[in-house]
Formats: structure tokens, C-alpha cells, sequence
């Protein structure tokens, strides 16, 4: 195990045993606890598709460095400076892992909704039971084929997929 993994597993909170993973959704379920996090989920743009750090990287009240990026940055910061004034470690961990995941959520939108709204027009005449029946199809049959190499796929820190 190289240095950085034993650094970063060291850090990990006993239910995570050991696997970074984990923990990447931790910082969606504290929301709550810590309201002030919100900002740091995502980054808006004006709609021009590019981010520029000191335009964009601001909370609702106008806050700089409150962005995704912003939040890669100051727990990087964290738990590279040992002298990082009483900044949980682990919390940073956490913290860092979710938002470097984070980092591309404006996808999410597009992925989560326009997608599958333009394949449902371009191949499927907005028709969503025949898009679902292609989809339970492919499983069934066209992808099914590949039904053991997933099985055989037990891995938890890495994936298995070669397409």
C-alpha cells in the first residue's frame, strides 16, 4: 500500500472499513448538519458552459470561494497543511471525496432530464413504453450475455466494466 493510500485509510471512520467509497455520499446525508456546505455541492455558470473561478465561486450571498471548486480547494488545503487551523481530518476527507465527484453536476441536470427526454423523441417517438421495452429487451437479451462477467465483478474500489 503506498503511503498516500495508508494516509488516506487511516483517516476513514470505522464504518467505512477501509474503503474510501464508501463515504462519498456522506456529505449529501449531513446536509443538515451542516447547512453552510450547500454552496459547495456545485457551481453555477451564466450559461455560457465555461467556470471561471473568481466570476463563479460564490454562494447566493455572494460569498467568494462557496463552489464545488472552492470546496476542493479549501479541503485540499486542509489535509495538506498540518498547521490547518482544528479542521477535522476526516470530516476534510469526506468532504473532499463527495465534491471531486461533485465537480461535474451541471451534467447531472442534462443527464438526468434531457437525455432521456431526447432519446425518448429521437428513437422513440415520446413514446415511453416502447423505450422501456427496448430497455427490459437489451437486458434480456442483447446485454445478457454479459450477465457473468458482471457477477464476476466483486471488486468495491474499482470497476469492472471494459465498455
Amino acid at each position: 500500500m503506498s503511503e498516500a493510500s495508508a494516509a488516506v485509510t487511516s483517516l476513514l471512520p470505522g464504518w467505512a472499513r477501509g474503503e474510501l467509497a464508501a463515504t462519498c455520499s456522506w456529505a449529501d446525508d449531513e446536509r443538515r448538519r451542516y447547512p453552510w456546505s450547500g454552496a459547495l455541492h456545485f457551481a453555477d455558470t451564466p450559461g455560457d458552459c465555461q467556470f471561471f473561478y473568481g466570476r463563479d465561486c460564490h454562494n447566493m450571498k455572494g460569498e467568494k470561494d462557496m463552489c464545488v471548486v472552492g470546496g476542493i480547494n479549501n479541503y485540499t488545503a486542509a489535509l495538506t497543511n498540518s498547521s490547518a487551523p482544528l479542521v477535522d481530518p476526516t470530516i476534510s476527507l469526506m468532504f473532499l471525496a463527495h465534491f471531486v465527484g461533485d465537480v461535474h453536476q451541471p451534467l447531472h441536470r442534462v443527464w438526468d432530464l434531457d437525455i432521456i427526454e431526447k432519446a425518448m423523441k429521437d428513437f422513440y417517438n415520446d413514446d415511453l413504453s416502447i423505450m422501456t421495452h427496448v430497455i427490459m429487451q437489451n437486458i434480456t437479451e442483447a446485454w445478457s450475455e454479459e450477465e457473468r462477467e458482471w457477477e464476476a465483478c466483486s471488486s468495491r474500489t474499482k470497476t469492472c466494466a471494459d465498455k
